[in-house]
C-alpha cells in the first residue's frame, strides 16, 4: 500500500498566502483602498503580494505617499520607477504643501516626521479612502504589536488600542461607518528577517541603499546620520566617509545608518539573522523621542 504523499507548505509559502487572502478580502469589503507606498522595503514587499493577488490584473487600487519632503533621493527614483512600470495611479500627500497652506506648521528642528499625520488624515478625507494598507511589522517597534490585522480609525483617524475588534480564525470585521476607516497590516506576522528572505526568494529589486555602500556620515546619538542638505555637521562634530546601508528608510533628517559590509541580499540576511535590535531602534531618531513615541503618534492617526 502506497503512502500518503505529504503536502507541506514553507514559512514563507504560509505568510503570502495569509497576506494576499487579507488583501483580498480587502477588496471585497470595502469601496475606496489605498496601499501606502513609500519604496521601502516593507511597503515593495507588499506591493508584490498585491501583483500576485490580483494578477493577472493591475493592481486595482491607487498607492499613496504621505511625500514630507525630506526624502533620500534615490527612493524617490525608486518610488516613481515603479509606479510607472507597473502602470500604478500614484497619490502624492505633500506635506510642504500642507506647510505652504498652511495646514500644519514645521517644527523647531525642522523635522517632519510628526507632522505627517493632519497631511495623511486630509489625504484620507480629501480621496474618501476607507482602507489604507500599511507595510508595518510586530516585531519592528512594541506599539506596533499592540494592533491586529485590521485597525479601527474612528472619525478623527484616531486609533484606541483598548477598541479592537477580534480576529479569531482569521474573520476580519471591516464594518464602519462614513468618515471612519480601517488600517489593514498584511504583513503583521513577518519579521525583517522574512522580509528578506521573501525579497530573495522573489528577486525584488530594491533601492541601492538597503545595501552597503560608501557614504559621508556623522556619528550622533550612537547613530551614524548621512551629511546631506537636512543634516549638517555641528560645532565639535567631524564628519567621515563609512561603509554603511540602510535597514529602514525613512526621512533623511531622522534616519541613520548602520556600519555594514552587506552588499548582497545573502549577506544581508546573515547579518538581520546575527542582531538583536530592531530596525527602526537601531536607526529611527524619532522614535527615541520617548517610551511611547509611536503609540502617541499613532493615537494622533499616523499610520
Amino acid at each position: 500500500m502506497t503512502q500518503p504523499h505529504l503536502y507541506r507548505v514553507s514559512h514563507l509559502d504560509a505568510l503570502e498566502a495569509e497576506s494576499i487572502f487579507v488583501l483580498r478580502e480587502v477588496m471585497a469589503e470595502f469601496e475606496r483602498p489605498v496601499m501606502l507606498f513609500s519604496g521601502g522595503k516593507d511597503s515593495i514587499v507588499m506591493l508584490r503580494l498585491a501583483q500576485k493577488a490580483f494578477a493577472p490584473a493591475r493592481v486595482p487600487f491607487p498607492v499613496m505617499h504621505v511625500d514630507t519632503g525630506h526624502n533620500f533621493p534615490e527612493v524617490l527614483e525608486y518610488r516613481d520607477a515603479r509606479v510607472t512600470e507597473l502602470g500604478l495611479s500614484l497619490v502624492v500627500a505633500s506635506v510642504q504643501e500642507a506647510i505652504d497652506a498652511g495646514l500644519v506648521r514645521e517644527l523647531p528642528d525642522g523635522t517632519r516626521n510628526r507632522i505627517q499625520t493632519p497631511v495623511l488624515l486630509a489625504a484620507v478625507e480629501k480621496y474618501r479612502f476607507d482602507a489604507l494598507f500599511g507595510g508595518a511589522r510586530r516585531d519592528e517597534e512594541k506599539a506596533r504589536a499592540k494592533e491586529r490585522m485590521f485597525s479601527f480609525r474612528d472619525e478623527f483617524g484616531q486609533w484606541d488600542p483598548k477598541n479592537q475588534r477580534p480576529e479569531l480564525w482569521g474573520l476580519y470585521n471591516g464594518k464602519h461607518h462614513p468618515g471612519e476607516s480601517i488600517r489593514v497590516f498584511p504583513l503583521s506576522n513577518w519579521t525583517e528577517l522574512d522580509v528578506w528572505h521573501y525579497i530573495a526568494r522573489e528577486d525584488i529589486p530594491l533601492p541601492s541603499i538597503y545595501y552597503a555602500h560608501d557614504r559621508e556620515v556623522v556619528e550622533r546619538d550612537g547613530m551614524f546620520y548621512a551629511v546631506n542638505e537636512f543634516i549638517r555637521v555641528r560645532d565639535g562634530e567631524t564628519s567621515s566617509v563609512r561603509r554603511v546601508r540602510y535597514r529602514t528608510v525613512g526621512d533623511a533628517s531622522q534616519t541613520a545608518a548602520v556600519l555594514s559590509d552587506a552588499d548582497t541580499v545573502e549577506k544581508v540576511i546573515d547579518e538581520v539573522a546575527a542582531t538583536r535590535v530592531t530596525e527602526r531602534g537601531a536607526t529611527r531618531g524619532d522614535d527615541r523621542v520617548s517610551e511611547a513615541a509611536m503609540e502617541d503618534r499613532k493615537r494622533e492617526g499616523y499610520f
